[in-house]
């Protein structure tokens, strides 16, 4: 048996379970909308990639990537929230802490103001996610490395200097599609999608999470402290700037595609660690089959709760998130 009693057959099935119900999730959801369609329908187009029937154009033209979209977000927040809660060795941290979703959202909000066109607004977003995210590593460096305290200060402090701005330009601007496109970003969504989204997310998110499983050693390592980790042949500095750049990348990835959506890098850690271990060769990839498979159903769920009404992606999960944060925060132990 390996440490807190995860066996690596057992781990190996939990694995395999959740990506067969990673796989499932996407099936269901596929059919789930304003027209639904049955596993059937979803199955033949599957097989039959853009055929002639309505189905099959929908599907393939809107679903699919909606819902792959949907997993992508999902996957990128829960390996982001795990690299920073291993290597800040906190538990409450989350990849938002790092300015990006704000400062895209802030970016997104000026871009509307100045008339910006839809298919722009993605590039924008993980411009602006990028680059706060660097701004707020920089910040938090001193001559020794990464400084947790700076970091989460910097982050906070950010996020609530662009959560500001969004505030007044929603209060200056005129009621118009551009308030409304603004509100859109800050609930959440990973509506009018396409494949073109899809694919250059796709690029970075793998880059990013190439990186992060490469760093599973050193997060492990980290996660004894740094003078342990330094002891053990782990270059610190080099450790915390892969970790932080892994991190920014699949958030500005994930936020370029579906604006705001909380909680999922905070709570999807967690639940990977108890099926799993803590072992991050193991808890990186149950967390991104479990931010996946948590992402696409509440997806499925704002667009089939209240049919045709469709409900914020980012608001839905918050309503979920908040009770296990409050949990997490007040009656959980740190480990």
């Amino acid at each position: 048996m390996t440490s807190a009693g995860h066996s690596t057959s057992r781990r190996v099935a939990t694995l395999f379970g959740l990506a067969c119900g990673c796989a499932a999730a996407l099936a269901v959801s596929a059919g789930v909308g304003a027209v639904g369609y049955s596993a059937g329908a979803v199955a033949r187009a599957v097989l039959h990639p853009f055929g002639s029937s309505t189905a099959e154009q929908v599907l393939w033209l809107l679903r699919f990537p909606r819902v792959l979209i949907a997993a992508l977000v999902g996957a990128s927040l829960a390996l982001a929230g795990a690299l920073l809660q291993g290597m800040l060795r906190n538990p409450l941290v989350d990849p938002y802490l790092t300015g990006a979703s704000a400062g895209a959202a802030c970016a997104v909000a000026i871009a509307l103001v100045l008339g910006f066109a839809l298919p722009a607004l993605p590039l924008v977003a993980f411009a602006a996610a990028l680059v706060t995210a660097a701004f707020v590593a920089a910040l938090a460096r001193t001559g020794s490395g990464i400084s947790a305290e700076r970091l989460i200060l910097a982050g906070i402090s950010l996020s609530a200097l662009f959560a500001g701005v969004v505030t007044l330009v929603l209060v200056m601007a005129p009621p118009s599609s551009t308030s409304v496109g603004i509100l859109a970003w800050l609930g959440g969504s990973v509506a009018g999608r396409g494949w073109h989204e899809l694919a250059w997310a796709a690029l970075y998110a793998a880059v990013g999470a190439a990186v992060a499983f490469g760093l599973a050693p050193s997060l492990n390592a980290l996660r004894l402290g740094d003078e342990r980790a330094r002891a053990l042949g782990i270059d610190v500095d080099r450790a915390h700037w892969g970790i932080l750049g892994s991190a920014a990348l699949l958030t500005a990835a994930a936020v370029s595609v579906s604006g705001m959506v909380g909680f999922v890098g905070l709570i999807v850690p967690h639940v990977a660690r108890r099926m799993v271990g803590s072992d991050a060769r193991w808890m990186l990839p149950a967390c991104a089959l479990t931010g996946a498979i948590l992402v696409v159903a509440a997806d499925a769920l704002a667009r089939g709760l209240v049919p045709p009404l469709e409900l914020p992606l980012g608001v839905l999960l918050s309503l979920l998130g908040v009770p296990a944060f409050l949990y997490l925060a007040f009656y959980r132990r740190t480990p």
